[in-house]
C-alpha cells in the first residue's frame, strides 16, 4: 500500500503538457484535435476544480494575455485563461489555448511582471506545441482520453485519471510527463523577446524563478509542487535567463523598460486570495505589510486587501475608510468607485452605489464588473428588463460565467416562465460543473412546447455535446 500511495503521489506531480510517447515516429495532433481536446479538457476541470469567473478576475487575466498575444500575432485558437481556485504552486496550459493559473502561485507573486513572465511562458508552451508534436495518434487509449486522464492527475485529481494512465502504460507506451530543458528553453526565449518588445523588463523572469528556486528548497522532502515537477530545475533555467539578461543591452538603458503600474495586479490578487486562502493569514499579511512595508505601492494595496476584509466581515464603514485611502493615492483608477458603489450597497445605501454604478457603466460600457454589479442591483430592486439588458451585455462577453444565468433564470421565474427559468439553471450548473444536475434541466427544457423554440434547440444541442464529451473521457 505505500509504494502504491508513493507511485500515485509521484505521478499525480505530472502535467498534461509535458510528455513525449514511444515508440518515436509520433504523428502530431491536427489543429482539430487540438481544439476537441481543450474542450473536453475544460469539461472535465468544470467538474473537479473550482475556476474564479468573476468578471473583474476573469477581466484582468485575459486583457493580459491579450496584451502578450497580440505581440505573438495570429493563432489558430482563441486564448483563454483562468484562475483555479487551488492552494497547488501550479500553472497549467494545455492544446488549443486554455492557459489555467492556480490561486496558490499568484499569492506568490510580487508585482504584475512576474504574473507576465509566466503568461507568456505557457503561452510559449502553447505556440511551439509542445504536447501535440509527441502525441501518437491511434493507440489502444485514444489521444483525448490520455490527454484527459494525465490532466487529471496534473490537477491534483488523481482519482480522476489514475485508470486511464496505468491503461496507458500496460498498452506499451512509455511515457515521460516532464517538459525537457529544450522546451523550457525554448519557451524561455520566447517569453523573454515578448517582454522584451512590450517594453516589459524580462529580469522579472529571474526573479520569478528565483520564487520557484525558494519554494523548492523550502518543501524539500515533502511533496514538491506540481509545476516544479512539470517545469523542472528551476536553478539551470535560472542560469540560462541570467545569461540572455547579460547580453540584453537594453538592461543598461534606464528608460527603455516601461515602469509597470501594478495597481491592477494586486488589486486583481487580493481579490483571488479573499476568496481562495485563510482571512485571518491574509489579514495579518495586510497588517503586516501596512506596519512595516518600505514599498509605498505595496502598503497602499494592502489596505485594498483589508478594505475587502473587512467589507466581507461587514465591517463597511471601516472598509470604505480603508478604500478611501487607497482611493487617495490612485486617484485615477475609477474602478476603485465601483469598489466603493459595492461597499455602500451592500452596507443600505444603495441610491449612492446606485449612482456611482451608473456613472461608472456611462464612463466605461466595456467593464463588464461595473455592467454586471449595476445588473445585481437592478435585479434586487425588481427592475427585471434592465437587468436582463446589463445581464445580455455581459454575457457576449463572457458567455460562460455561471451567475449569470441563474441571474436570468430568477428573472424568468419572477415573469412565472417556469420552462426558461429551468433552461438557465440547466446553464448554470453546466459552467459550475455540476453536470448531473443541469442534464436534469435541460432535459426538461429540451421538450416542454412552451418553452421559447430557440431555449428548446440550444437545450438539446448542449445535450448531444455533453454526451460528445463523455464519450470521450
Amino acid at each position: 500500500m505505500r509504494n502504491n500511495r508513493f507511485a500515485v503521489r509521484l505521478i499525480a506531480g505530472f502535467t498534461l503538457l509535458a510528455y513525449s510517447l514511444l515508440p518515436l515516429q509520433a504523428v502530431a495532433l491536427t489543429i482539430g484535435d487540438e481544439r476537441k481536446i481543450g474542450e473536453q479538457l475544460l469539461f472535465s476541470i468544470r467538474k473537479e476544480l473550482p475556476i474564479l469567473e468573476d468578471p473583474d478576475i476573469s477581466q484582468y487575466i485575459n486583457t493580459l494575455g491579450k496584451s502578450v498575444l497580440d505581440i505573438v500575432g495570429p493563432q489558430h485558437f482563441e486564448y483563454r485563461f483562468f484562475v483555479v481556485k487551488s492552494p497547488q504552486f501550479n500553472a497549467f496550459a494545455a492544446p488549443a489555448g486554455l492557459v489555467f493559473f492556480f490561486s496558490g502561485l499568484i499569492e506568490t507573486m510580487r508585482y504584475e511582471d512576474e504574473l507576465l513572465s509566466v503568461l507568456a511562458h505557457e503561452i510559449g508552451h502553447v505556440t511551439s506545441r509542445h504536447i501535440s508534436q509527441r502525441m501518437e495518434k491511434g493507440t489502444k487509449i485514444s489521444a483525448i482520453s490520455l490527454l484527459l486522464g494525465v490532466a487529471g492527475l496534473a490537477l491534483g485529481v488523481p482519482g480522476l485519471s489514475q485508470g486511464l494512465l496505468m491503461g496507458s502504460m500496460a498498452g506499451g507506451q512509455a511515457i515521460n510527463l516532464q517538459y525537457s530543458r529544450e522546451d523550457e528553453e525554448q519557451s524561455d526565449r520566447l517569453s523573454f523577446g515578448w517582454m522584451q518588445k512590450m517594453k516589459r523588463n524580462p529580469a522579472a523572469m529571474e526573479d520569478m524563478l528565483k520564487t520557484m528556486r525558494r519554494i523548492s528548497r523550502y518543501r524539500a522532502g515533502s511533496e514538491t509542487p506540481q509545476y516544479l515537477l512539470t517545469h523542472p530545475n528551476p536553478e539551470s533555467r535560472m542560469g540560462y535567463v541570467a545569461s540572455l539578461l547579460e547580453q540584453d543591452a537594453k538592461q543598461t538603458s534606464k528608460s527603455y523598460y516601461l515602469k509597470t503600474d501594478n495597481f491592477a495586479f494586486l488589486r486583481f490578487k487580493y481579490r483571488v486570495m479573499l476568496q481562495a486562502v485563510d482571512q485571518e493569514k491574509l489579514r495579518m499579511d495586510c497588517v503586516n505589510l501596512v506596519a512595516s512595508g518600505t514599498d509605498k505601492e505595496q502598503q497602499t494595496m494592502a489596505k485594498y486587501g483589508l478594505a475587502l476584509l473587512e467589507s466581507d466581515g461587514r465591517n463597511y464603514e471601516q472598509a470604505l475608510q480603508y478604500l478611501a485611502e487607497v482611493r487617495a493615492q490612485y486617484p485615477n483608477k475609477d474602478i476603485l468607485e465601483i469598489d466603493r458603489a459595492v461597499i455602500l450597497v451592500e452596507s443600505g445605501r444603495v441610491e449612492e452605489g446606485r449612482r456611482l454604478l451608473e456613472q461608472a457603466v456611462q464612463r466605461d460600457s466595456n467593464d463588464m464588473y461595473g455592467v454586471y454589479q449595476l445588473a445585481k442591483l437592478e435585479l434586487s430592486r425588481g427592475n427585471g428588463p434592465r437587468a436582463e439588458q446589463l445581464l445580455q451585455r455581459v454575457m457576449m462577453v463572457m458567455p460562460e460565467y455561471p451567475q449569470l444565468y441563474f441571474d436570468m433564470g430568477q428573472i424568468e421565474a419572477d415573469r412565472g416562465k417556469e420552462g426558461s427559468s429551468l433552461y438557465y439553471l440547466g446553464k448554470y450548473n453546466l459552467y459550475l460543473g455540476r453536470i448531473k444536475l443541469a442534464k436534469q434541466y435541460l432535459t426538461r427544457t429540451s421538450k416542454d412546447k412552451n418553452v421559447p423554440e430557440k431555449q428548446r434547440y440550444d437545450a438539446k444541442s448542449i445535450l448531444d455535446k455533453l454526451k460528445e464529451l463523455e464519450k470521450g473521457i
